[in-house]
């Protein structure tokens, strides 16, 4: 069947347009309380934990959900502004039947989006999601006054988390002597990653941490990651730390400005554990992960499988082969046995772990690795255009994947938000890339 509202990451649209309006969210809050209540799985009333990002729109879709939820018969509790996984963690703590998540992610503030968490602080099924779409065409099934829902707020939310977040990193380190510039986009994680840093000895420089509902990833933060360099040089710190709007995707930088993405932080991620004499069987990453890095841990014996883009996916590998490490090109690291999903505050205290035990920064940590330039084009498509059957771009693709056989490769996707082709060639060798990117495009318009 055809998801309708899911996409990869839960429901996600500009605020005031279909689906993202508050007759909807409360409809949908209704029906996924519908789903609970016949899952069976629940002998007390359900217990749903709300969390979102700090966008203005937060407030009324807060309250929509609040309603539908109460209305179908579940209890709610309020978390306020806190990283999405928070929400997986507390979820998990709180040993609630579900956990929501008000955010678009990386999105400008006009977007919001709604996203859910298992009782287990993990991603919920594809067969979950037909169940809420299929209980949305249902005639809603009001509870009467003595069956509704009630509503508390968990006061502590951001205590607790900060706490969790701490406990990931090792309690015979500290990061007493490192300046560190932490940039939370303006958004979930604003009033929470500067004091882990800080809590654990670090002298912390907070940008993007005043939030007013309209300015979230305006400018700063993961997608715009120039601030945190700026920041780190004009603070003269030792390292930044950057992180998106809801707080699951990170970029660092060090002293010199050097900004590394999350190819090289998972890279660092693995290198730390080998030289702990850890296994690593094996490493998730996606189509987008950088061919230097597949390398470089093929000749340490670690596997690199390659899932769709996406963190949703990468977590279905990890699980899939009982692995631990996986990440993407932008920042989404996930720590399986630290974290039930994706967290930029886990990830960064992992990569900060590794620095301190080692007595090396970034770039030392990752003197061994040189990412392959990556070249992408984004052609426009014609509207029904079949790229697939382009014997033009067919017959490019295979004399690039001759000519960078080993040193390069050449992937080929379709957008699946605009009708646009994007075309990538990675290759040792910039100038070749660039070249076959050109070349690539070019037959993709014939």
């Amino acid at each position: 069947m055809t998801r309708r509202y899911f996409g990869t990451d839960g429901i996600r649209g500009t605020v005031g347009q279909p689906p993202i309006t508050a007759d909807f969210v409360l409809r949908l809050g209704h029906a996924v309380g519908q789903v609970l209540r016949r899952d069976g799985h629940h002998a007390q009333r359900p217990l749903v934990l709300i969390g979102k990002d700090t966008r203005i729109s937060g407030y009324m879709l807060e309250s929509a959900l609040e309603a539908g939820f109460n209305s179908a018969g579940v209890d709610v509790m309020l978390l306020g502004p806190v990283p999405t996984p928070a929400v997986a963690y507390l979820t998990r703590a709180q040993r609630a039947s579900l956990g929501v998540v008000i955010s678009a992610s990386h999105n400008p503030y006009p977007d919001n989006g709604i996203k859910f968490f298992s009782a287990q602080g993990t991603k919920l099924p594809d067969a979950w999601e037909l169940a809420v779409e299929a209980a949305l065409d249902d005639a809603p099934q009001w509870a009467d006054s003595a069956h509704l829902g009630g509503a508390r707020r968990l006061d502590d939310a951001a205590g607790r988390y900060i706490e969790f977040c701490k406990s990931t990193f090792s309690a015979e380190l500290s990061l007493r002597g490192l300046k560190i510039v932490v940039d939370a986009a303006h958004g979930a994680a604003y009033h929470i990653a500067p004091a882990v840093f800080h809590e654990l000895g670090a002298e912390v420089v907070a940008v993007g941490c005043s939030p007013n509902g309209r300015n979230i990833n305006d400018g700063v933060g993961a997608t715009h990651p120039q601030t945190l360099v700026a920041a780190v040089r004009a603070h003269q710190a030792d390292l930044g730390i950057a992180l998106d709007g809801d707080a699951d995707r990170l970029q660092m930088v060090d002293a010199s400005g050097r900004l590394f993405n999350g190819d090289e932080l998972l890279y660092a991620l693995v290198d730390d554990r080998l030289g702990r004499d850890e296994v690593v069987p094996g490493v998730v990453g996606t189509q987008m992960t950088n061919m230097a890095v597949e390398q470089a841990l093929a000749a340490r014996s670690v596997r690199l499988v390659r899932a769709r883009v996406g963190d949703r996916y990468v977590l279905e590998e990890l699980h899939r082969h009982h692995w631990a490490l996986g990440g993407e090109s932008s920042g989404h690291l996930i720590i399986l046995d630290k974290h039930t999903t994706g967290d930029g505050i886990v990830a960064a205290l992992q990569v900060l772990q590794a620095s301190v035990r080692q007595q090396r920064s970034l770039a030392e940590l990752l003197q061994g690795l040189t990412l392959f330039p990556q070249v992408l084009r984004n052609v426009r498509l014609a509207p029904g255009a079949d790229w697939q059957r382009n014997a033009a771009l067919t017959q490019a693709v295979r004399e690039a994947q001759a000519a960078l056989a080993g040193d390069g490769r050449v992937l080929i996707r379709a957008s699946g938000t605009e009708p646009v082709l994007r075309v990538m060639v990675e290759a040792r060798d910039g100038k070749l890339a660039q070249a076959w990117a050109d070349r690539l495009a070019a037959a993709a318009q014939m």
